[in-house]
């Protein structure tokens, strides 16, 4: 079966008003906080890492930066991914963005693109499957307990929702290095579609890790690099592979199509600004690996209103 996206008539104009709620959170948040993103705004670590593309891979997994084997250097960030810049032992959505270096051809958005991004979580799915629900959830978990009572009480269809979110933050996280990591909504593999998964580097977690997660990478990377294998899962029908439904877990094999090494380093402060004012977007992207479905898309209207923010201050 052949995957397709259904794109609504209202749909551009639901994505402005969300972008605008984003914006919003984000400049009372700057106040407290100074300039930063909507969202992920606590950067854990900023990494140097390379790609590598091997040979073997089958035809159908020959697209995009995994057309041939190849090495391509890399910028990772972590991230806590809430609004607020919270202790690291405080429950929240961990993020693993990957920026891909030194790509080359059409970009998703035009022109040429100059990097191949990926946005990653800690779960194989968001607990929404539209934007408008997230959005709602987002903006609703960002506030004071009171705050989030008075809303439930005027808008009580989204407890079942902020259930689904206590219960994910629930989840226990063990680290950066120990978990694995999930695009959690689809892009395009040339003709195909797929989520994308990194594998976790270790199965040796440390019980004091949660106290500062960056300072738990850093130690790790002191004696070696870490490599995390990176996997697709391709689409297959809509109702195991939904397209345009992001809270649901995709049910489909893994392949993998290539190794993310982090390389041996010590913390360098530099390098961590110059990660921080970086524009990590999905949408960053080559023709090939353009994002897919409704939350995707509202994800280029989200983002770029965020990065406008950032660049104006």
């Amino acid at each position: 079966m052949q995957w397709r996206e259904v794109v609504l008539p209202d749909e551009g104009e639901r994505h402005e008003r969300q972008a605008a709620l984003f914006r919003e959170m984000q400049q009372r948040k700057d106040t407290q906080y100074g300039t930063g993103r909507a969202l992920h705004r606590k950067q854990v670590a900023a990494l140097r890492a390379m790609l590598e593309v091997p040979a073997d891979l089958p035809d159908h997994a020959r697209q995009g930066i995994f057309s041939n084997p190849d090495k391509y250097d890399a910028w990772v960030r972590l991230s806590n991914g809430g609004f607020n810049r919270a202790p690291d032992q405080v429950p929240d959505i961990r993020g693993f963005a990957v920026k891909v270096l030194g790509v080359n051809g059409a970009a998703a958005l035009g022109g040429e693109a100059v990097s191949q991004d990926f946005a990653l979580i800690n779960h194989d799915r968001f607990s929404s499957a539209t934007s408008e629900d997230f959005v709602t959830v987002a903006t609703t978990g960002s506030g004071t307990t009171g705050q989030i009572l008075l809303k439930a009480l005027k808008r009580p269809g989204i407890v079942p929702q902020l259930r689904t979110v206590s219960a994910a933050l629930k989840i226990p996280f063990s680290g950066f290095a120990t978990t694995d990591f999930f695009s959690a909504a689809p892009i395009s593999f040339g003709p195909y579609a797929v989520r994308i998964k990194l594998v976790a580097a270790s199965s040796e977690p440390d019980p004091a890790a949660r106290e500062d997660w960056g300072a738990d990478i850093y130690r790790r990377l002191t004696d070696r690099p870490l490599h995390y294998d990176v996997q697709a899962q391709f689409f297959s029908d809509e109702e195991s592979t939904p397209i345009e439904d992001a809270s649901v877990s995709w049910q489909a094999p893994y392949l993998s199509i290539g190794r993310l090494t982090i390389l041996r380093q010590t913390r360098d402060e530099t390098f961590d600004q110059e990660v921080e004012a970086a524009k990590f977007d999905p949408w960053n992207a080559l023709v090939e690996h353009r994002p897919l479905g409704e939350v995707m898309r509202a994800r280029k209207v989200a983002y770029f209103g965020s990065q406008e923010n950032r660049s104006a201050k």
